[in-house]
Parts: C-alpha cells; sequence; structure tokens
C-alpha cells in the first residue's frame, strides 16, 4: 500500500445521503473491513488473450500482508467473469460472490505480521467490451490498416476487476510494483507497463510478452496492448522514451512525438522529476482516443495537433500541441504518482492535469498565451454540479472536474499573487506527494500551510457548490460597496481590479464593504476575471 496522507474524510460523508446509491456501488467503491484489512504488496498478472474468442484465461498471483486479523477478504472480478479457482498454501478456498465483490474464506484467520502471503486467483471469461473508450470501460477489439488485430482496454471509473481479479480500490497499491505477462497469437505483440523482461514462444501458436513495473501502480492503469508493432527507441538527457506504434506509421511518429522533449523539459521543472523513470516511458499506438496508463501513456489521436483535430478550447492554442500526449502524461504526474483514495476526489487527477495544459502552453508560448487558452476553457463548465462524487460508492462526479478544478488552480495561483511562490508551491505538492495517496483534505491543509492563507472556504465552494463566487458592486448613498455573494458562509479572497488602468486589489467578504475608489459608476471598474475564475454583477 502505498503511503496514504489523509486528514479526514469522515465529514464529507454526508453528501453520500443526498443521492441514490446501491448495495453493489457500495460494494465496489467502499472501505469495508474485509477489504481493508489486508495491504497488496504485488501483482503478477499470467494470462493468455484470444482475439478472436475476445477471451481471457490465466491467474493472477496477490501477494499481499494482513494487516487486521481476519479469515475473509474481499477481493473484485465483475459478475461475467468466472472464478476458476483461488489457490492459497495449496489448498483451494472457498468463497461467495456478491456483484462483483469476491469474499475469500481461509481456514484459519490471517496473522498480522510482517510476513507476505501469496494467493493464485485462477479466472476466464469474455471480458466486456466497450462501446466509446475510454468513457466507458472495456475492451477494445479493433483490426489495424494492414488487417491484424488491434486490442486496447481502458477501465477507469468502471473498475480495472472487469478483466483481472484484484483488490479494486484508489485507496492500496502495490508496495513491490506488479508484473504483467500476456500470450497472445505469434506475430503480434503485447506491450504493458513498466520494462520489457522477454518474451518466450509457446509453441501453441501463441508468445508471451512479460513486462516488470517496479513503482507502486493503480489497478486502473494496468493494461494490455495487443498488435503488430514497431518499436521505435529514443532518450531525452536521462529519460528512456520508447514509442510502440502500428507498422508502418514509424516515420509519422518519429516526427510527431519530438513533442515529448519540451513536454518533459517543462513539466519536469514545474513538477519535479518524471515520476516513473525506473519504469521508464512509453507512448503506445491504440485503437482508442487514449488514457493515463502509467509508463505505458495510451496514445490514439492520430498524430494530430488538437484534441481529435480540432480545439476544445476555442482560442486556437489548442491546435499547437497534442492534447493526448500532453494531457495524458500530466497524469504521470497527478492521477498515476499522487493519487485520490476514493474516486470521489478524481478532480485531483483531472484538475490538476488539465491545468498541466496550460503550464505547457506558458513554457513553450508564454503567460499571454496560456491565460487565454485557460480562459478558453470556460466554455466547457457547466456548473450544474459540485466536482466531487460522493464518497464510498465509486462516484467519480461530472466533468467539471477537469476544467472548473483547472480553473480554480488559476484562480489560487492569482490570489497568492507570487508567481515564485506558486510555483514553488506546485513543485512541493507534486514531490511530496509522490506515489501516496491522498485526498481533498490533505490538499486543502497542503495549501493553506504553503501559501499561509486560509483557502479552506474557496476550496468549499469551488469543489463542493455548483455556483462560483460572485463579485457584487453596488451604489450606495453617495459612494459604492462591495461584497462576495457565495454559497459558503465566511467567504473571504481577494480579488483584482482595474480601475482608470491602475490595478488594485479589494479584500470582498460576505458582508458589504465600502469601495474606497472615486467613480462615478461601477462600470469604470474592470473586474480581472482572465486570472480569477468568478462572476460579477454590477447592482
Amino acid at each position: 500500500m502505498k503511503k496514504i496522507f489523509i486528514i479526514t474524510s469522515i465529514v464529507l460523508t454526508h453528501y453520500v445521503s443526498a443521492q441514490n446509491f446501491t448495495r453493489k456501488d457500495s460494494l465496489q467503491g467502499g472501505f469495508s473491513f474485509e477489504r481493508m484489512c489486508f495491504d497488496v504488496q504485488r501483482y503478477d498478472l499470467n494470462i493468455t488473450i484470444n482475439p478472436e474468442e475476445r477471451s481471457i484465461v490465466g491467474y493472477n498471483d496477490i501477494t499481499f500482508k494482513a494487516i487486521k486479523s481476519s479469515n475473509t477478504i474481499q477481493l473484485d472480478l465483475f459478475e461475467n467473469m468466472q472464478v476458476d479457482s483461488i489457490v492459497f498454501e495449496h489448498k483451494n478456498l472457498d468463497y461467495k460472490r456478491e456483484f462483483g465483490a469476491v469474499f475469500i474464506t481461509f481456514d484459519k484467520a490471517l496473522t498480522v505480521d510482517d510476513s507476505y502471503k501469496k494467493l493464485r486467483f485462477y479466472y476466464s471469461g469474455k471480458p466486456i467490451v466497450a462501446q466509446d473508450a475510454p468513457w466507458d470501460g472495456g475492451f477494445v477489439f479493433n483490426k489495424d490498416k494492414n488487417g491484424k488485430p488491434w486490442i486496447g482496454v481502458a477501465v477507469q471509473g468502471t473498475g480495472a476487476s472487469l478483466w483481472y481479479p484484484v483488490k479494486d480500490s484508489q485507496s492500496d497499491e502495490p508496495d513491490l510494483g506488479a508484473s504483467v505477462k500476456v500470450a497472445v497469437p505469434n506475430g503480434l505483440m503485447n506491450v504493458s507497463n513498466g520494462r520489457f523482461i522477454r518474451s518466450e514462444e509457446l509453441k501453441n501458436g501463441y508468445t508471451s510478452w512479460l513486462w516488470e513495473v517496479k513503482n507502486p501502480i493503480n489497478n486502473y492503469n494496468i493494461t494490455v496492448n495487443i498488435g503488430d508493432y514497431v518499436h521505435l527507441h529514443d532518450k531525452h538527457k536521462d529519460l528512456d522514451l520508447d514509442y510502440y506504434v502500428i507498422r508502418g506509421n514509424e516515420e509519422k511518429a518519429k516526427n510527431h512525438f519530438e513533442e515529448v522533449k519540451p513536454m518533459m523539459d517543462c513539466f519536469q521543472s514545474k513538477f519535479g522529476k518524471y515520476p516513473f523513470a525506473e519504469d521508464g516511458y512509453k507512448l503506445i499506438e491504440t485503437p482508442y482516443f487514449g488514457m493515463e496508463h502509467q509508463s505505458a501513456v495510451s496514445y490514439g489521436n492520430k498524430y494530430r495537433k488538437g484534441y481529435l483535430g480540432g480545439d476544445s478550447s476555442g482560442t486556437g492554442i489548442g491546435m499547437l500541441f497534442d492534447y493526448i500526449v500532453i494531457h495524458e502524461t500530466g497524469h504521470e504526474w497527478f492521477g498515476n504518482s499522487i493519487t485520490s483514495r476514493d474516486i470521489a476526489d478524481m478532480w485531483i487527477h483531472e484538475g490538476f492535469t488539465t491545468y498541466s495544459e496550460t503550464v505547457f502552453v506558458e513554457c513553450l508560448y508564454g503567460y499571454d498565451k496560456a491565460m487565454e487558452y485557460i480562459n478558453g476553457q470556460k466554455n466547457l463548465v457547466e456548473n450544474r454540479k459540485k466536482i466531487i462524487g460522493s464518497y464510498g460508492v465509486n462516484d467519480k462526479g461530472p466533468t467539471d472536474k477537469y476544467y472548473k478544478g483547472s480553473l480554480l488552480l488559476n484562480t489560487l495561483r492569482h490570489v497568492i499573487n507570487d508567481d515564485e511562490k506558486w510555483w514553488g508551491i506546485i513543485l512541493k505538492f507534486s514531490e511530496n506527494y509522490r506515489h501516496q495517496i491522498i485526498d481533498t483534505e490533505t490538499v486543502i491543509a497542503f495549501f493553506n500551510t504553503e501559501s499561509q492563507m486560509n483557502f479552506a472556504p474557496v476550496f468549499n465552494q469551488y469543489l463542493h457548490h455548483s455556483n462560483i463566487p460572485v463579485l457584487q458592486i453596488r451604489k450606495k448613498d453617495k459612494g459604492f460597496e462591495y461584497r462576495w455573494k457565495t454559497d459558503v458562509a465566511n467567504f473571504e479572497m481577494p480579488v483584482d481590479v482595474l480601475f482608470k488602468q491602475e490595478q488594485k486589489r479589494l479584500f470582498p467578504t460576505n458582508n458589504w464593504k465600502k469601495l474606497d475608489l472615486k467613480l462615478q459608476k461601477s462600470s469604470e471598474i474592470e473586474v480581472l476575471t482572465d486570472e480569477f475564475y468568478i462572476h460579477y454583477e454590477s447592482l
């Protein structure tokens, strides 16, 4: 289990009761005693994938430690997949299934100590096929332009137990890494996370491909990519860069992926050293759009700039870079290295990673372009629901966690109003929680400590309410007053305005305050809404 930094999530549990969730949701997203009484140390997956049958057969060796005494533990495997047997110390274990949960019973209670225990979970079946990966979870069985099988999988949110037996919770990652051994028909290659170890022809028409991961890894990040791949190797400074592309795309890939080098320089300067150097960095061409699989980034943007060939920001700046290369690599720091304990806090993954796009633009094209880009993304925010999901029920919240989360960070930057301090905070955040599991309260506590400001009401408003703060200015007697209109009580956040071409900082609260500016009408004030994600009302 990665070291977990959790301040508290108990105070937030009241959000769960606001929606209708089922026993199945709680089993998948919850933190039951049977799930939390053991600590996963390692996964060793050994499977065969048959492209024609669209089937999987094999086993997962799960190494773990007991941290609380129990005769029963919970692992997970989707209901449509078959449990063939579960073996521990040469004996088949009893188990029962409830939805995707598999409750395994040992002959006697597990001893709480530092010893490693290992069970082998044999399984088989035909995994769910995605209709529109990566937006829905499942396998993609496709053909490349030469008619050869081309297969991938993406399961974030849906659950890794869709295709292999696992402790399907972000709260526990294998301390000692993982290995992925996949047998595929001769003439095809499987590419998974980490370093390639070896291949072996099995003399049954299949070849096995073994990959080794040294670092802890999210269960949804473990992946397979099967195809007629060509391997391209490059190096940037001390980091290995490996690209696996469909045969015939080699020249396009060589030119297109040069963008990786300035991206790595930018991200490492702002977020710290690439967090999985021991496992290398890979881009793997996939038959779906993309996914942040750790050290094995899935790439399906067809060697184009932008987002599916367009610019989602509407500014034109998104056409200066390949969205999938930049965004999914940003996840190596935010989502893969720093992981939220509960998927309800997925804004930590997506908000920070969406912000990394703006960071990249600023590194290469300057501050003004970066501000234009991030403000173009305001059009993608709905502000209809809070962006924090409900805890313990596998609820990842609405899509506003991407762009609203990013705009929140841009707002914090300008509240702090000191770029040297801001970038120092972002770097320290990334480095302090490297390879660790955190929650929203941990993020808030960190930013409060490092900024020496109280950001708790600000985070609360942006994360737990659909509305954003409204700065109101009204005529009062012979002068003017201003205040914040918010859902959160005692909300305070400074904001910058322009008055007669001079920048002024206001310090609004929820109470009306006198505006110490000599103006005839409130329209003489320009509120810097490009720097602060707020609404402005002149009353």
